[in-house]
């Protein structure tokens, strides 16, 4: 018997941690999951991912957002739209959200424990309870999946109503009719998008002159023309001086002199590792200046040996899907378990409105790296299936090499966009070119097609592979100029 009470101790329950504590499971190993909230999921499921998910398809479908191509801007399946009508929804997916959890857990042995967990000293934890309640506990190993926080700055003076940050965001008591989102990241760029497809005045706020900075600047000006033309009002480039709580509605000054009033303003503009309360100089791991842990990105393992993060505490690139991965090698690599490694090429969504998926390198990095490359584009539009759907607007890049012809990068705007994408990370993982675009077929009328298209985009003014140039019969040859009488004669 092992001189610790369990083989691997992972602190949260959100996407990493749960893939861990279930790969734990499935190698028998004894495994807890200790967890500050009474339900389990962390952030990903109460505040984060699957709630602003589920917002957004709701939105989507009760404002009849996908068809007023059809039927007009005015269309709507239901004419007044409640806050309760979005909360309905969002409630019913997160209990079972829990409950398919909770079974997982169950059917693979995983324990479970609720309570506050610090580190005490060397392998070892303590558990507080919401009621006052201690236990301590030691284990062989740890993994951290704490998440991330809401970075909530002294000169916002939030109130939780009209005042908010992500979290709170999602307990607003009605729509409001104007909102102001001051951070133009991930959250921020989500959320402002749904709002105006509910039709609500929304002025998205961002300090830089850019956003987004890690997707094709192509496919930012595309989505940055649409959000305009469905009535975000992007403001870029000025800093918010003064925040002003007025009751009733909000007074926002920016540092270039212009004033937004609004009656909710929602703060995303960044956040921040959730490691406050783990005590971890007890046992000398140390965290940046926004609280995240370093670790090695292969194993997931800290500057402790024993002890592993996952997941948004760790920070780029924070999605649900990869810290799903994560969780799954850092258990293995604990319990010194052989696994397949993490593939090279992963997707990244963004579920605005409209959807951002991109895959593999944008043409900035191509062009920082002096790759030679071709570009193939093509519009929804274009497609059959687009035009079944009244999509106006929607394109898919790709980026292929000059020298190899393989795929270097994909980048897709539109409706569906973040399951397209995985026909992007297939191909790329298997080393594919811009010829298997063109030789395949793929089903019609389908979004997908789209492929196709841009394939054929660039393919056609890549150079042509030498067993495929069209070569000349002799009897084409021009004859060779005869010889002068005169020099026939000498």
């Amino acid at each position: 018997m092992s001189k610790y009470d369990y083989d691997l101790i992972i602190i949260g329950s959100g996407p990493s941690g749960r893939a861990a504590a279930i790969q734990a499971g499935k190698l028998k190993r004894r495994v807890l999951v200790v967890d500050r909230k009474d339900r389990l999921g962390g952030v990903s499921v109460h505040t984060g991912t699957i709630p602003s998910k589920t917002l957004r398809e709701t939105v989507l479908n009760l404002s009849g957002w996908r068809e007023r191509s059809f039927y007009g801007r005015s269309y709507r399946v239901k004419d007044q739209i409640r806050a309760e009508d979005l909360k309905a929804r969002l409630h019913m997916t997160l209990d079972h959200e829990v409950d398919v959890l909770e079974h997982q857990f169950s059917r693979n042995h995983v324990e479970t424990m609720e309570g506050l967990a610090r580190f005490t000293g060397p392998h070892e934890i303590e558990v507080r309870a919401e009621a006052g309640e201690k236990a301590r506990l030691t284990s062989a190993k740890f993994l951290i999946a704490t998440g991330t926080k809401t970075y909530r700055p002294d000169y916002v003076p939030f109130n939780g109503k009209t005042i908010v940050d992500g979290d709170e965001f999602l307990e607003m008591a009605e729509i409001p009719r104007s909102l102001c989102v001051i951070g133009a990241g991930v959250i921020g760029v989500e959320y402002a998008s749904m709002f105006s497809a509910l039709d609500v005045r929304v002025t998205l706020i961002e300090p830089r002159e850019t956003f987004l900075d890690f997707i094709d600047k192509t496919l930012i000006q595309e989505f940055t023309q649409q959000i305009r033309e469905n009535g975000v009002d992007l403001r870029l480039g000025s800093a918010v001086e003064k925040i002003e709580d007025a009751g009733k509605h909000v007074e926002i000054t920016m540092a270039n002199g212009r004033h937004v009033r609004t009656e909710m303003l929602l703060f995303a503009a960044g956040r921040m590792g959730n490691t406050s309360a783990l005590n971890l100089e007890a046992v000398g791991i140390e965290t940046d200046h926004r609280n995240r842990i370093s670790v090695d990105r292969k194993t997931y393992q800290t500057e402790v040996p024993y002890i592993y993060a996952t997941g948004d505490v760790i920070g780029h690139p924070s999605l649900a899907s990869t810290s799903l991965q994560q969780g799954r090698v850092a258990a293995c690599h604990a319990l010194e378990t052989p696994t397949l490694p993490e593939s090279p090429w992963y997707p990244y969504g963004i579920y605005s409105v409209p959807e951002i998926s991109t895959c593999g390198m944008s043409e900035e990095e191509l062009q920082e790296r002096g790759i030679p490359y071709e570009v193939g584009v093509a519009r929804f539009r274009e497609t059959s299936r687009g035009h079944i759907m009244g999509l106006e607007h929607g394109m898919l890049k790709m980026l292929f090499s000059l020298k190899t012809r393989r795929v270097l990068g994909v980048q897709i705007v539109g409706e569906g966009a973040t399951e397209l994408i995985h026909i992007a990370q297939a191909v790329l993982n298997l080393k594919g070119t811009v010829d298997y675009f063109v030789q395949n077929t793929f089903n019609y009328p389908t979004l997908a097609e789209a492929y196709k298209i841009a394939g054929l985009d660039a393919f056609n003014r890549m150079p042509i592979p030498e067993e495929f140039k069209v070569r000349k019969r002799p009897e084409e040859e021009k004859p060779a100029k005869s010889e002068p009488k005169e020099a026939r004669k000498a």
